[in-house]
């Protein structure tokens, strides 16, 4: 579909940028992106899918906005406190780019009853709390032949990886579960909030560059990142 005047002057740096163009716009514009959580890591990354361009974006969260959620979810307002994620991160968006056809589904996400619903999506996003649940979101990509990001932060510290069809696997980089006694949450440990900004934004550049086809994706390699040293170490795996 071709872009609006309206479009075209929003994403001008965009339009300009040697690799995106029209063309790569247009992808974006004809995307469908879906978020599995709207919290510390959904919230940057849906702002700059949203603020790119992507032109359905779906987001599935059972929970509802708290106020010890602002620290770190920042498309959620003191004024969301109560109201549910999905919804409130819908406001954010409708607010910020009203060219974003935006789907909330709140609910939690099961790979068994969710197959459907990734069959309408192209890439799965998932920012989950717990590795349960990014485990379950990477048999459910696994299962449709689905791309997926995903990301993990806790304390000062995170991490994000790439998974596409016929490449390395989710049990490749993990091939025994670990003790969840080992993987305490952010309610526990804390975790800084711009550490979340970090992680969900390389998630949201990793999600552009594989609707766009720009660089290389992080397949078969886990981008680590150290806060408090401000140091970066890739792991490959396979």
């Amino acid at each position: 579909m071709p872009l609006s005047p309206d479009e075209t002057r929003r994403y001008a740096r965009q339009l300009v940028l040697k690799g995106v163009g029209g063309a790569g716009q247009q992808r974006l514009q004809a995307a469908r992106i879906l978020v599995l959580g709207a919290g510390g890591l959904g919230s940057p990354l849906i702002a700059y899918l949203a603020a790119a361009g992507v032109g359905t974006l779906g987001v599935i969260d059972h929970d509802t906005v708290a106020l010890s959620n602002l620290q770190r979810q920042i498309v959620h307002s003191t004024a969301s406190v109560g109201a549910p994620k999905s919804e409130s991160a819908g406001s954010f968006v409708a607010a910020l780019n009203p060219h974003v056809h935006f789907l909330p589904y709140h609910q939690h996400f099961e790979a068994a009853t969710h197959a459907g619903l990734l069959a309408d999506y192209d890439i799965l996003v998932e920012g989950t709390d717990n590795f349960a649940a990014r485990a379950a979101a990477a048999a459910a990509a696994e299962a449709a032949g689905k791309p997926l990001v995903s990301g993990a932060v806790t304390m000062f510290d995170g991490q994000l990886t790439v998974f596409v069809p016929g490449g390395p696997r989710f049990t490749d980089l993990y091939p025994e579960p670990p003790d969840e006694a080992d993987l305490p949450s952010c309610e526990m440990v804390g975790v800084i909030g711009a550490v979340t900004g970090v992680i969900g934004t390389l998630m949201a550049m990793e999600t552009i560059k594989l609707v766009t086809g720009i660089g290389t994706p992080l397949t078969g390699r886990l981008l680590l990142y150290d806060g408090r040293a401000a140091r970066f170490t890739e792991l490959a795996y396979a």
